[in-house]
């Protein structure tokens, strides 16, 4: 099944963001595809759903960030890890 294998997908995800101190956990909605959401502990407001789904005109499926951009392949889950850790860090005020 499709979903299943998305959902697995975003469990890897999952356990990578864990290893870099993001909290993340898969979210099935009743309507909807699941998602993931990952959340920076050390600043709340800094968080992002990440979808997961085939780009179109292939098979090969993507994490995609909450607005519709394609992140990154589902075969790099660390690459995608590294990515969401970035843009999730919390900086300091100037």
């Amino acid at each position: 099944m499709v979903s299943d294998s998305r959902v697995s997908y975003l469990e890897v995800l999952e356990h990578e963001l864990g290893s870099l101190g993001l909290v993340a956990r898969v979210v099935r909605t009743r309507s909807g595809p699941a998602f993931l959401r990952v959340v920076n502990p050390a600043a709340a407001g800094l968080a992002e759903d990440v979808g997961c789904a085939p780009a179109p005109d292939t098979p090969d499926h993507y994490y995609w960030w909450s607005w519709g951009e394609r992140m990154h392949r589902v075969d790099d889950p660390c690459g995608a890890a590294s990515k969401l850790a970035r843009v999730l860090e919390a900086r300091p005020a100037d």
